[in-house]
């Protein structure tokens, strides 16, 4: 058995850490980064950092029940190739398939977790077939998309707060009130914190795990929406490239531990505006941006190793 007084410290860590890398984050750039504390430059970080915690808040309500999904990448890039197919029915049409294929691969990933597969079999299966998907349907090219509803969902502003930011933050609320006051949300911490005992209590652990995964892709489906829409274009071959990896470290920096059993839904936000803010740093100071990569690989590491023994000090 530990000591009580370093596991004390090291829940602490994992639990507070991010706000404190974030402090440290903005100080170094506040002193040594030209012209990072404008209005236009916290706009900018906002607005990019929208469909990471997107993403984010769906893989944390996946990591709750002791899951993990490494298909919303490729989710991102379906729905991102599915919307110039459509886009001649409108954009509200076209948005509605994309969002609906993305909660199409998240319902086949939650029903081959729910059925017994490895949910990193199973997500990873989806990530590769995802992103074949995605090119097949775009045939592989770029596409260009000049549509002012994607365009002001992707970049515009409701009472002078971006979409993408307004989105994320509701779907933050949203995410927050239904793991508190929902019998939904107890049930996915009862699931990750002990799957058996859950099922042995009646708990619909089937039906959950399915509207868990479901949810995470329909959420990368949105943040693929929101990226094609800031960009004017559909790039399946780099819409939601390796965000699995930002995603997976922002909620387990901001505290939610991989071994399921509670979600921080404040915490995941944070985690992902630290690696927004890692990724701009690295950016604004001439770095490769592998760099960025390997400090954000690194992060994960000592995260998780903050998270080791905490069931049992």
């Amino acid at each position: 058995m530990s000591d009580p007084l370093v596991f004390v410290r090291r829940v602490k860590l994992s639990d507070h850490g991010v706000y404190a890398a974030i402090i440290a984050l903005l100080a170094f750039n506040l002193a040594f980064t030209p012209n990072f504390a404008t209005l236009a430059n916290l706009r900018l970080q906002l607005v990019q950092v929208a469909p990471v915690a997107i993403v984010a808040l769906g893989m944390a309500l996946v990591i709750g029940t002791e899951g993990i999904d490494l298909s919303v990448g490729s989710t991102m890039a379906v729905a991102a190739a599915v919307i110039p197919l459509y886009l001649g029915y409108g954009a509200w049409p076209a948005i509605a398939v994309a969002l609906a294929a993305g909660a199409a691969i998240g319902l086949i990933n939650g029903g081959l977790v729910a059925f017994g597969i490895q949910p990193i079999i199973a997500t990873l299966g989806l990530l590769v077939a995802g992103r074949g998907l995605a090119l097949v349907l775009a045939d592989g090219r770029l596409v260009e998309i000049f549509d002012p509803v994607l365009g002001s969902i992707g970049g515009g502003a409701l009472l002078g707060v971006p979409v993408p930011v307004l989105l994320a933050l509701i779907v933050a609320v949203a995410a927050g009130a239904t793991l508190r006051y929902a019998a939904f949300g107890r049930r996915v911490i009862a699931i990750g914190g002990n799957r058996p005992a859950a099922a042995l209590a009646g708990l619909p652990v089937r039906r959950t795990l399915i509207t868990v995964y479901l949810a995470s892709g329909l959420l990368a489906a949105v943040a693929g929406v929101l990226t094609t829409g800031r960009q004017g274009a559909s790039d399946p071959s780099f819409i939601g490239l390796l965000i699995e990896l930002s995603a997976i470290t922002a909620v387990v920096v901001g505290g939610t531990p991989l071994s399921g059993g509670r979600v921080r839904i404040l915490g995941t936000l944070m985690g992902a505006l630290l690696m927004q803010l890692i990724v701009a740093t690295v950016i604004q100071h001439n770095l490769h941006d592998s760099t960025a990569r390997m400090i954000q690989a690194a992060i994960i590491v000592a995260a998780v190793y903050a998270q080791r023994d905490r069931r049992h000090p």
